[in-house]
């Protein structure tokens, strides 16, 4: 059985323009110690899906489908339950370090409060493990600043202190939302590093989001790709950057900035903008951006294709598009 089983995962929300679908129906899995990668472009659904995991939706937002962890159904579980699993088994990083912790309350209280809620520790003993996880993850000095305030420190290191308060419990599942926002090259390289060897350390689960594609390649084993709240390519990671079938992933690489290219080249763009929700085609998501757009991509919800190496996607031009040579063989 799966760690993560995500079934036929709808998500409304309401707008100013009324209900709008932000989660159109996704699926994947996850087994122990697997790693996944999440990107699109921004408005695409990534952070809600994550968050509907986490039960950190909207209360007026409508969830249905499945989502099961470890057995346990979490679509509609009490807050009560979630709240034994959010931040005990499943552990996240938030995207950005310079608000994700509370301004008013010191380090030492802010990652021991789910060791003493979850662990049921005292307060000297969670003070012990604390100062442990600050070590781990590399704040500099850490006995003598247990108990500064998150203004105190870099945004570097208040991720670090992020990364230590999702992992204080020992989580199963450890998702990362662009866990290097904000953050120079440098200490993102950093940051990307002490993900993965955390996760190799403990053998948990992760679900990396980010629009880097770099850091997908080197980070996770096995990828989505998202627009408009639907998953249009999903696979190993191998597999899907060495074909990219779906027109809007083809896209995205074609629109990465390349070295050595000449000066005065201009990178390469996907045409118009993410439509808001409610303006969204009721078939492929990405019709009417797309250059293969016919009238029956904007009605025809694509099925998905299984290509070799369990690499799936969804559209419903695919020999079209294979027949021009626009898919790698």
């Amino acid at each position: 059985m799966p760690l993560l089983e995500v079934k036929d995962l709808h998500i409304g929300l309401q707008t100013q323009r009324g209900p709008a679908e932000a989660v159109r129906g996704i699926g994947f899995s996850l087994e122990r110690s697997e790693t996944l990668g999440i990107v699109g472009e921004s408005g695409c659904g990534k952070s809600i899906t994550v968050m509907s995991l986490m039960g950190l939706l909207p209360s007026t937002a409508k969830v249905g489908g499945s989502i099961r962890f470890d057995g346990t159904e979490l679509v509609g579980l009490p807050e009560k339950r979630m709240c034994e699993i959010r931040g005990n088994r499943i552990g996240m990083i938030f995207q950005e370090p310079m608000t994700a912790l509370n301004p008013v309350h010191t380090i030492a209280r802010q990652v021991g409060e789910p060791l003493r809620l979850h662990r049921g520790l005292s307060k000297a003993d969670a003070r012990k493990e604390v100062l442990a996880l600050l070590e781990r993850v590399g704040i500099p000095d850490a006995a003598s600043r247990l108990d500064a305030y998150p203004h105190q420190f870099s945004g570097g290191q208040r991720q670090r202190i992020g990364i230590a308060m999702a992992l204080a419990c020992g989580p199963d599942l450890l998702i990362a939302d662009e866990p290097t926002t904000a953050l120079d090259v440098t200490i993102q390289k950093q940051i990307l590093e002490l993900i993965k060897s955390l996760v190799a350390e403990r053998g948990m689960a992760l679900i990396l989001i980010s629009h880097d594609l770099g850091v997908i390649a080197q980070t996770v084993s096995k990828m989505l790709v998202m627009y408009g709240g639907s998953v249009v390519e999903s696979g190993p990671t191998e597999a899907v950057f060495a074909r990219r079938a779906h027109p809007y992933t083809q896209g995205l690489f074609a629109a990465r900035p390349v070295i050595g290219a000449p000066r005065g080249v201009r990178l390469a763009t996907i045409k118009g903008s993410v439509p808001e929700l409610v303006d969204l085609p009721k078939g492929c998501p990405f019709a009417g951006r797309c250059s293969y757009t016919v009238d029956a991509c904007m009605t025809t919800r694509p099925p998905a294709t299984m290509l070799p190496q369990d690499h799936a996607v969804r559209c419903i031009r695919l020999e079209e598009i294979a027949a021009e040579g626009a898919i790698a063989p």
